[in-house]
């Protein structure tokens, strides 16, 4: 593959792989999926070997941070074999590899993700209340995810915990969700929720800007803003009377595009140069092509030039999704 850096046509050089191991979840979580999801064959998600080989063509590209995805990554059975074989080039090729998880594995694998090089983690949580869990992800796993940020911590991890901020369903326990976040070492990030893919709710009823939510907490506590940044789109706020980090991922109401170093690959191969769009190459064919590498740089420079200059995400009634894939099959 070419060594020229990942730079796209508004002159972003892309650093940020997000990468899908998996679109199967064992979650149904309202906001991302309808209960009777159809999930991918087997056959048609790419192998332990192909994801590993992209991932490296990825690092001579340019990509200094890879986040595994899915899906739920750790529902992939192979996959602490993925993040042992990257994590061998932290510090060497990549400043960073990481994964985004719901919790409900991470008590079984947590050790062995921090002693493959993993050094901080994204985790899912929405409520600390067991009923609000339910209704929200249709399953009962809520202490399990709980035991997987205690064990994250204790293997340790950095934990930062994502949280969608739901109108009328978890817009009251905010604050609380903050206070424990914050009492117990973790960050914690809220998001608005995106219309992507085709769910059995309708998104309005579920939206809350967040401007209206720092509002709120602003009469509750002192938010200062922060100059730390990681690679994704989320800005901090430093609480003074919690001592924590709150983030604000806001792809509605304060678009974050301007500044995009990222781009997604599906477990199947699909590269996606923006979450919003249906720009696509197809990585896999290029893959399993006879000229791997040759075929590999020209889909990676035209990813380059595909990739927009900003999604446009809409929420509203009779709106529909900004894209008819889902979350999961795009890759968190």
């Amino acid at each position: 593959m070419s060594s020229s850096d990942l730079i796209d046509s508004f002159g972003r050089r892309i650093t940020y792989l997000r990468l899908s191991v998996t679109d199967r979840c064992d979650l149904r979580c309202t906001y991302c999926m309808p209960e009777r999801m159809e999930f991918l064959p087997r056959k048609d998600v790419l192998s332990l070997e192909e994801l590993r080989d992209l991932s490296l063509g990825f690092m001579e590209r340019g990509i200094t941070k890879i986040r595994l995805t899915g899906g739920e990554p750790l529902v992939r059975r192979d996959v602490i074999d993925l993040i042992t074989a990257l994590g061998r080039f932290v510090g060497s090729g990549l400043d960073e590899l990481t994964l985004t998880t719901n919790g409900t594995q991470l008590a079984a694998h947590a050790q062995r993700i921090a002693d493959a090089g993993v050094r901080r983690i994204n985790i899912s949580l929405d409520t600390l209340d067991r009923e609000t869990f339910i209704r929200l992800s249709r399953r009962d796993a809520l202490a399990s995810v709980l035991g997987g940020i205690s064990a994250a911590k204790a293997a340790g991890l950095k934990v930062k915990l994502n949280t969608v901020a739901m109108k009328g369903i978890n817009e009251h326990e905010i604050p609380a969700l903050i206070e424990w976040a914050h009492g117990e070492g973790h960050d914690l990030t809220l998001i608005e929720t995106m219309p992507l893919g085709e769910i059995d709710e309708d998104r309005t009823d579920q939206f809350l800007p967040l401007v209206a939510v720092r509002e709120v907490l602003e009469q509750r506590w002192t938010l200062t803003d922060s100059e730390h940044r990681t690679c994704g789109p989320s800005r901090y706020v430093d609480v003074r009377e919690t001592g924590g980090r709150l983030g604000f991922i806001t792809p509605l109401t304060n678009n974050f595009c301007a500044g995009c170093n990222r781009i997604r690959v599906t477990a199947t191969g699909q590269l996606y140069p923006c979450l919003g769009g249906g720009e696509m190459v197809d990585l896999r064919a290029a893959l399993r092509s006879a000229d791997p590498d040759r075929n590999l740089a020209e889909a990676l420079d035209t990813a380059m030039r595909i990739k927009p200059e900003r999604h446009d995400f809409r929420i509203g009634e009779g709106e529909a999704p900004a894209v008819a894939r889902p979350m999961s099959t795009t890759g968190g």
